[in-house]
């Protein structure tokens, strides 16, 4: 009865699959992951479950964190901790720290100034020879994968200009300036990727 009640997306539920398979590999000797923008905390729970290894934090901007925390209450394991309030734009970020972060469609919704101030706010969370995987739709050079995920990006430049598809090569710079490294790019069902990169340096 209290499932009916926590916010829900149909997407979350269709992608956890395909996503978990990834990170079982990426994450297989990891110990701490930081989720930013976890939303409905469905893949949280779903992840935590399943790699149990990982201690599991997740993070969203304050409007979404009752639901958030609604859900991990009520599904997570024991390895998902309540979630903390983060917006990538306030400074300071709270104190996160991981050798792993993980966000899921994120990038296409927030404005470019957000995504530069995520990956900066990386480049402190981020442990040396830290991961990092990122899912959702991207572009290569100014060219979409598909005829729908240009419509799709058409759709949210429309709802909000600041928004839209990244492409790979301009995430992927913001990735280097805090020492990340590309390391895989993984096809995903329904036109999405997943990206994973690994932190050297510092």
């Amino acid at each position: 009865m209290l499932s009916q009640m926590l916010p829900f997306s149909e997407a979350c539920d269709r992608n956890k699959g395909p996503i978990l398979a990834v990170l079982r590999e990426a994450f297989a000797d990891r110990a701490r992951v930081v989720e930013i923008g976890a939303g409905t905390g469905q893949h949280a729970v779903h992840f935590a479950r399943h790699l149990p290894h990982l201690a599991w934090q997740p993070t969203d901007r304050g409007e979404y964190l009752e639901g958030l925390a609604a859900r991990v209450a009520a599904e997570g394991p024991p390895n998902l901790a309540a979630p903390v309030e983060l917006d990538v734009l306030c400074q300071p970020w709270p104190p996160l720290h991981g050798d792993a972060v993980f966000s899921a469609n994120t990038l296409h919704i927030m404005s470019w100034t957000a995504v530069g101030a995520l990956f900066a706010g990386l480049g402190r969370v981020l442990a040396r020879d830290g991961v990092l995987a990122i899912y959702g739709p991207f572009k290569y050079g100014e060219r979409f994968t598909t005829a729908s995920n240009a419509a799709f990006d058409a759709m949210l430049r429309e709802r909000d200009p600041g928004s839209g598809v990244r492409a790979v090569e301009a995430v992927s710079a913001l990735a280097k300036a805090v020492g990340l490294e590309l390391l895989a790019d993984h096809a995903m069902p329904a036109n999405n990727q997943l990206l994973v990169w690994r932190k050297h340096g510092k």
